[in-house]
C-alpha cells in the first residue's frame, strides 16, 4: 500500500523516469474492477490527456501526483504503479495504461482497491486529496514539535495510539503499515489509550514519528512494498508480516500480530506494554 515513504520515492523515480515525455495515449478502464476508481468518465482520459507533456511528480500523503501541463494524474493508496520499457512486458490486465512518446509505458493495476484521477486542475474536489495537500506532511520542518501538539486535541486524546496517528486524517499518508514501526521505536502499543501517554511518551512518540519515517523514506520504501520497477524497498522493516514469529530485536521476544480497528497490528509484548 502507498504511504508516506513510498509516494514520496515513486515521485521521485517518476521524475527521473517519465518527466518531460510527452503521452501518446492513454487507456483507462481497459479491465474493469469494481473497486477500481476514476474521475468523471474514464473513456475521456485519452482526449483529456494525449499530447500533454509530463512535468514534475510529487508524493501527497497516500497519493502520487502527476502533473501535465493544465491537467494531472493522481494515483492513490492501494494502486500499484509500474513503468515499462516495451510493450512486451505490459500485464494483460490493467485498469490505466499511460504511454509515452519513446514507447514505454507507464501501468496501473488494481488488487483490492485503488483511485487513478485524470482532471483539470483544480478541478477535483476529493476530500482527503485536498487535506493531503493542505496539511503538514512529517518530513516537512513545519511538521515540528509544536505542530504535533497542536494534534493533542480532545478527540485525539480519546483514541488509541494506532487510531489516533491513522485516522481522522490527521497525518496524511501515514497508516497502518508504517505505523508499525513508529510504535514500536516510540515504546507504545497500538491498543494504548492517548491519555495514558505522559509528556515524555508524546514526545518520543513525535521523534519516532519523524525519524522513523525518514528512514524508510531514504531508504526508497519498505521491505514489504515495491517501487515503479517492480523491486522491494531497502527499508527492512521491525514489525510487519516478514517479522511476524520472529525474535524481537530489542528483548528476544516473539512478535506476535492480532486484529484491530478493522487492520492488523503488529507487536512486542515486552518491548510495547
Amino acid at each position: 500500500m502507498i504511504e508516506i515513504p513510498e509516494s514520496i520515492n515513486m515521485a521521485k523515480q517518476l521524475n527521473e523516469t517519465v518527466k518531460g515525455k510527452i503521452i501518446k495515449k492513454v487507456c483507462a478502464n481497459h479491465t474493469p474492477h469494481s473497486f477500481a476508481w476514476y474521475y468523471g468518465n474514464p473513456n475521456d482520459y485519452n482526449a483529456l490527456l494525449a499530447g500533454k507533456p509530463v512535468g514534475s511528480s510529487n508524493g501527497i500523503g497516500s497519493m502520487v501526483e502527476i502533473s501535465l501541463d493544465d491537467c494531472k494524474i493522481l494515483i492513490g493508496d492501494g494502486t500499484n504503479i509500474r513503468f515499462y520499457g516495451d510493450e512486451k512486458s505490459i500485464p494483460n490486465k490493467h485498469q490505466l495504461l499511460v504511454e509515452f512518446d519513446d514507447n514505454t509505458y507507464l501501468v496501473c493495476t488494481v488488487q483490492m482497491y485503488g483511485g487513478m484521477w485524470a482532471f483539470k486542475n483544480e478541478q477535483n474536489k476529493n476530500e482527503f486529496y485536498l487535506v493531503a495537500k493542505e496539511k503538514q506532511l512529517p518530513l516537512s520542518d513545519e511538521f515540528n514539535a509544536k505542530y504535533f501538539d497542536s494534534l493533542r486535541d480532545d478527540e485525539g486524546m480519546k483514541m488509541s495510539a494506532k487510531a489516533f496517528l491513522a485516522t481522522k486524517q490527521r497525518i496524511p499518508g501515514l497508516g497502518n503499515g508504517v505505523l508499525q514501526d513508529i510504535l514500536y521505536n516510540a515504546n507504545i502499543h497500538p491498543k494504548r489509550k492517548m491519555t495514558t501517554l505522559s509528556d515524555v511518551e508524546y514526545e518520543n512518540l513525535y521523534l519516532s514519528t519523524k525519524s522513523t519515517l525518514k528512514e524508510m523514506t531514504e531508504k526508497g520504501g519498505r521491505d514489504t512494498e515495491k517501487d515503479i520497477f517492480g523491486r522491494n524497498g531497502g527499508y527492512i522493516t521491525k514489525l510487519s508480516k516478514n517479522t511476524l514469529g520472529k525474535a524481537c530485536k530489542v528483548c528476544g521476544e516473539e512478535i506476535r500480530k492480532a486484529s484491530y480497528l478493522g487492520g492488523t497490528i503488529y507487536f512486542c509484548e515486552h518491548c510495547q506494554k
